[in-house]
């Protein structure tokens, strides 16, 4: 059986931790920030980690095991 080709799409919007966790950046950052409250934007900035099967299936699509 052939290797898994690592999705490229995957490598430019997350990363993997040095203990194999997902780490990804939060949605609704990039415009009409007027809207949301500055407390809101300030804990958007901070990274988010992937949990449950979508961490898994990322994991696998960023070619870790």
């Amino acid at each position: 059986m052939t290797k898994q080709k690592t999705k490229k799409a995957v490598v430019k919007r997350m990363k993997l931790t040095k203990t194999g966790k997902v780490k990804r950046s939060h949605a609704f950052t990039s415009h009409i920030l007027v809207r949301r409250t500055t407390k809101r934007k300030r804990q958007l900035r901070k990274d988010g980690y992937c949990v449950g099967k979508f961490e898994v299936n990322m994991r696998k699509l960023l070619g870790g095991s």
